[in-house]
């Protein structure tokens, strides 16, 4: 099993994170229970009203995570993970271990993406953005400000320091930790 990344410090403030195995055969269904435990584990780690077995699911797909308890769930086809943090507008979370190839790079990153945040002159993986931009997916789109469209469509960039994922004038932060088999990315509105 991969190495769990902690939550990256500029998120772990009030962020209750709890990660879950997904049992063999590691198919959608076990990911998908895997990631409803996490799910409603952290929720009764953070204080939620009672403890849910299974957070159940949106008519659009996304985990119903009660009022005043924002969170994401994300997994690999070994690991789940799930972030509840209380009082935040909204949460995203995503986790890689896939690798990603240049063709994939080439369409998921825009031009100035590329030119810099990736190597020589950023610090970032193409693992890492990828996982920055579903992170920043669903907390832009479990905000309520925007329709639903497509995570690539993200424009990241780096601020003073912190990487700001971008879509039609809304903003969140993203930070990001990684590990050599696995990168997390959390982005949280607060």
């Amino acid at each position: 099993m991969a190495v769990r990344p902690e939550v990256p410090d500029g998120a772990a403030e009030g962020t209750l994170t709890v990660w879950r195995p997904v049992q063999p055969p590691y198919g959608p269904p076990e990911q998908f229970d895997a990631g409803r435990r996490a799910a409603g584990a952290a929720l009764f780690a953070a204080g939620a009203a009672e403890r849910k077995r299974f957070v159940p699911r949106e008519p659009d797909g996304r985990p119903g995570f009660p009022p005043g308890f924002p969170g994401s769930i994300a997994h690999t086809d070994r690991l789940a993970i799930a972030l509840v943090v209380p009082g935040a507008s909204s949460v995203g979370v995503d986790i890689e271990s896939a690798v990603i190839t240049a063709r994939m790079a080439r369409f998921v990153l825009r031009g100035l993406e590329s030119q810099t945040l990736l190597p020589p002159v950023g610090d970032y993986t193409m693992r890492e953005l990828f996982a920055a931009k579903e992170a920043a997916f669903k907390a832009l789109y479990a905000s309520g400000a925007l329709e639903e469209f497509p995570f690539w469509w993200i424009e990241l960039a780096e601020a003073d320091g912190v990487l700001i994922a971008s879509y039609r004038g809304s903003q969140v932060p993203v930070w990001i930790r990684s590990e050599p088999d696995l990168s997390l990315a959390v982005a949280i509105r607060r």
